[in-house]
């Protein structure tokens, strides 16, 4: 895992722990990092041995969000020329994808905020399970204060998360969400004094996930966000479809043993993901 320019990733066990290592840019979103988040969770889920994520990062603030080099050719949507507008919507595109990489692996992420989390940073705490915040941390969806509507995630996946007439507020005012508020909300699991604390904390969630039996937590995380994009008639539906291909009697034997026992389960990590064709 030492390929990585913009992330450091270690790993305790089943439990990998990515931290952003840009904090002299305020761990800023460049093009690098965009074309690295992707390529790095795939990998890990892709191995198999990871049960859960920590996602932190280094310095005073979690992310400033996107680096604006990012869109250097955003000018030309100024023009009627539909080629670069198409290019734009690919780019968005590629964009989102890379978030929605963090949604779509099949272990549970968590974030570790401190300071501010700005912009990009809410789309991607957004595509987190969980999140667990510093007390002095905060949160701005910053692109209404630069003229634009938030496109990475924040507008599709906070409205799940928090009220609609609070993602409302912050959506038009650009205003900053509290820890402290963030937390009462929902959108925040828990605080802790400072960033040193919050990934402890973080860290000390993820090592209670990886006790669990992995293919159940796996779709445990699927379940969840098919259920939260559907009605309950389609959920259940689709409860029906993917709980008779997941259950396994070996690992609620094992389970039940362990507690028996006052010990901790062992079970098999998930199985690897072959690389795609061709």
């Amino acid at each position: 895992m030492s390929q990585w320019t913009c992330f450091d990733v270690t790993m305790d066990g089943a439990v990998a722990h990515i931290r952003m290592n840009q904090p002299q840019r305020h761990n800023a979103m460049t093009a690098a990092f965009w074309s690295e988040i992707p390529q790095l969770f795939r990998a890990l889920d892709a191995a198999g041995n990871v049960r859960a994520a920590v996602l932190s990062s280094e310095g005073k603030n979690f992310t400033a969000g996107m680096d604006l080099g990012v869109f250097a050719n955003a000018g030309t949507l100024g023009t009627v020329d539909v080629r670069a507008r198409e290019q734009f919507r690919h780019q968005l595109r590629q964009l989102q994808g890379s978030f929605n990489a963090i949604a779509e692996v099949r272990f549970p992420v968590i974030a570790a905020v401190q300071g501010g989390c700005i912009g990009g940073g809410v789309d991607l705490v957004s595509a987190c399970c969980l999140r667990y915040a510093s007390r002095e941390a905060w949160f701005c969806i910053h692109e209404i204060n630069i003229g634009m509507m938030a496109d990475v995630g924040t507008m599709n996946r906070m409205p799940k998360l928090i009220p609609d007439a609070v993602m409302r507020e912050l959506a038009y005012t650009g205003d900053r969400l509290g820890a402290e508020r963030a937390e009462r909300l929902g959108f925040v699991n828990g605080l802790f004094d400072d960033a040193a604390a919050t990934v402890a904390g973080a860290l000390a969630v993820a090592q209670r996930i990886a006790q669990r039996a992995p293919v159940a937590v796996a779709a445990s995380k699927e379940m969840i966000s098919y259920s939260r994009d559907h009605s309950v008639a389609e959920s259940f539906a689709y409860m029906n479809a993917l709980q008779p291909g997941v259950f396994d009697p070996a690992d609620i034997e094992r389970a039940i043993a362990a507690q028996q026992k006052k010990q901790v389960p062992e079970f098999a990590d998930l199985p690897p993901i072959a690389p795609p064709l061709g």
